[in-house]
């Protein structure tokens, strides 16, 4: 967003006022603002402003951006939170700076696009206007490269930002309004913290003064203040969106439809009113202090509207992913797993901070060489051989990770898609031919169904160790659990079993019994067989296993499935079909024990299958013939297959010709359905 000091409406002069009436302290940091910018049009560098989260980096921002604008100078904002972190988007973004030699560019949450800190510095800054200020804001400070570099030691200044001193602090409690008897029991809370100063405001000037009064200091200052901030809702409706909002990674007005069952406009608009509810292009989001209490404070005080809650934000957050394709898919299946956070088994394996360092990409000819590089960096040359060779066999299978500062391929994965492997790729790869050894072995393929393999997953500053990049692999294989059709075992190869040993665990992979080696190095499989355990009942665990602990997996609806051929399903199925109106042969029949008749709801096997085939049957009410062929000779039931017959009016030969083709349909039906889910 662009905008400059020449043109400005009541309402922007009303917005600046009231910023300038509520702004304290920061004497020091405006001091070298304005220092830089008087010495225009002279060459004006960067200013680097840094510190912790809520501590006045945005606040201080905009204010030096009214000023900046107020001068005449023409203000250039970028938020590092909705510009995707690439090059080219941030140029985008900031491209009026590039033109105007009067601009002030403003970058602000510049931690969310941090990776692309060094092509900022080497690429973009340089071709700014000499007069061009720049100001960056971000978490974290700047790295070792700016000082390293003897141009940038003129050209850079970095400007610590840290609470505020109490006399500011009072200041700023009077200005919101604060009554000054409570401003000790306020302070003892909020110290200098700004953020946390709002939000005691907030509450102070809302609640009465002996509820104020009652505040008593704790460790957890922003949890307390927050405690009493949630009492201020409007609704329980609205204290609920708010633990929504806290719960999930972003929050979007369809993500509060589906959690709330109604409209959410006006509560959104709420929501986003909060002082310490920050949004972005994906949505809202609040601060991680009060994020992190507002979950904790509902996950003590209701266990059962906890479980409520998550279980429909993920219920709607699956239906995303299931539905998203192409760049969308990654984001989708992010929001899923960030509702796993708490986990112990998930936080140890991932970070939840892939935003902004890397991103993916489809896998082009011209990566082939760094993918190698990269290969052998991490495992040696004869696995860079074996990249080589997958890569000429299965392309579209590989991603690539791309670092947001230089777009430079910085690691990638593999993922093979086998179902009829021929013997010179068995004989290539060791790896490759354990999986296919231990599937023909253990659960031999159905005809539609294929083994995943994620062969290769390589990152070599933090080789299959957490890291954003390992995030993002890790995303990607649950992409493929969810959309990956006759997907029947997938295996995943790791070097250090050991490390992954209890995450892999958690989510229902076992290990393989042959280490096969490449190179010298043992590499372990895991492996994890679908129609055992199906899609939706393995999240359905996972989602007990957050909300109670560790499951036992022997527990699990289905854990003694059979897993048929094809002749023995269509056997199967015509002998259900007999048996409609006996339910101890019902029972018997071995469909009861097939994914197919698992995936239903129903506690008792027999109407569980009886529903399988009933809506198989209802299938074929666009053939009446087949339909009313299977409904007299099964549901209603006759003595023989001749009283069906004379019973629709039939010759035999002709009955027995649309039982055939009635059978065989619903058996194709049946079939599909135990295959795809």
């Amino acid at each position: 967003m662009a905008g400059c000091g020449q043109a400005t409406t009541s309402l922007d002069r009303r917005l600046r006022q009231t910023r300038e009436h509520h702004f304290v302290g920061r004497a020091a940091e405006l001091a070298l603002l304005r220092e830089a910018l008087d010495r225009a049009p002279e060459p004006l560098g960067v200013l680097y402003l840094h510190g912790p989260g809520g501590i006045g980096k945005s606040t201080l921002l905009r204010y030096f951006g009214d000023e900046a604008a107020a001068a005449g100078r023409r203000v250039v904002h970028v938020d590092g939170r909705a510009v995707s972190p690439s090059p080219a988007r941030f140029e985008l973004a900031a491209s009026d700076a590039l033109a105007d030699d009067t601009a002030v560019l403003l970058v602000d949450s510049f931690e969310h696009c941090q990776g692309l800190e060094d092509w900022l510095r080497d690429r973009f800054l340089p071709r700014l206007p000499e007069s061009v200020l720049v100001v960056l804001a971000g978490r974290g400070g700047p790295g070792p490269q700016w000082r390293a570099d003897p141009a940038w030691r003129d050209l850079l200044k970095v400007i610590p930002m840290g609470n505020l001193s109490r006399e500011h602090a009072v200041a700023l409690l009077n200005r919101r309004g604060v009554p000054p008897d409570l401003h000790p029991s306020v302070l003892s809370f909020a110290g200098g913290h700004p953020l946390a100063l709002r939000l005691a405001a907030e509450v102070a000037v809302t609640h009465d003064a002996a509820a104020t009064a009652a505040w008593r200091p704790s460790l957890n200052v922003v949890e307390t203040l927050l405690t009493q901030l949630i009492g201020e809702t409007p609704s329980p409706l609205h204290r609920h969106a708010l633990e929504i909002c806290a719960h999930a990674q972003t929050t979007t007005e369809g993500l509060l439809r589906a959690a709330l069952d109604r409209d959410p406009g006006p509560i959104f608009a709420w929501l986003r009113e909060l002082p310490f509810i920050e949004s972005d292009a994906r949505g809202l989001r609040p601060h991680d202090v009060v994020r992190d209490a507002l979950n904790d404070d509902l996950r003590w005080r209701d266990p059962q509207g906890y479980e409520t809650m998550h279980r429909r934000l993920h219920a709607y957050l699956l239906e995303q992913a299931l539905a998203a394709t192409g760049p969308a898919v990654l984001p989708a299946v992010g929001a899923m797993m960030y509702l796993q956070r708490h986990a112990q088994e998930i936080r140890r394996y991932f970070t939840f901070a892939s935003e902004g360092e890397a991103y993916e990409d489809p896998y082009q000819p011209a990566d082939r060489p760094t993918v190698l590089d990269l290969a052998g960096e991490a495992e040696g040359p004869e696995s860079a051989a074996l990249v080589g060779f997958w890569l000429d066999r299965q392309p579209e299978g590989c991603r690539v990770y791309r670092s947001s500062a230089t777009d430079e391929v910085v690691g990638f994965m593999i993922w093979l898609d086998l179902d009829d492997p021929q013997p010179a790729e068995l004989d290539a790869d060791p790896v490759v031919d354990t999986a296919w050894r231990h599937c023909r072995a253990s659960a031999p393929l159905r005809g539609g169904e294929h083994i995943g393999l994620a062969r290769f997953m390589v990152h070599p500053p933090s080789y299959q160790r957490p890291s954003p990049v390992t995030d993002m692999i890790q995303m990607r294989m649950l992409a493929h659990y969810l959309h990956d059709k006759g997907l029947a075992l997938h295996y995943l190869v790791l070097h250090d079993a050991e490390f992954w040993g209890p995450h892999l665990a958690y989510f229902d992979d076992h290990p393989v019994e042959t280490v096969p080696q490449v190179g010298g190095r043992l590499y372990h499989l895991f492996f994890h067989d679908w129609r055992v355990t199906p899609l939706m009942h393995w999240l359905d665990h996972n989602q007990r296993q957050l909300l109670y602990g560790l499951q036992p997996r022997t527990a699990r609806p289905g854990a003694d499935l059979l897993v048929l051929s094809r002749p023995e399903f269509d056997a199967a199925v015509r002998s259900a079909m007999r048996a409609w109106r006996r339910p101890d042969a019902l029972a018997a029949n071995p469909l009861v024990r097939t994914r197919l008749v698992a995936d239903r709801p129903d506690g008792d096997p027999v109407d569980a299958l009886r529903g399988v085939l009933g809506a198989a049957l209802d299938g074929l009410r666009d053939d009446a013939r087949s339909h009313r062929v299977l409904v007299t000779t099964f549901v209603h039931g006759t003595p023989t297959q001749e009283a069906a017959a004379d019973r629709l009016g039939l010759p035999f030969s002709t009955y027995r010709r649309h039982l055939t083709r009635a059978l065989d349909r619903i058996s194709d039906a049946l079939w599909h359905r135990e295959l795809h889910g």
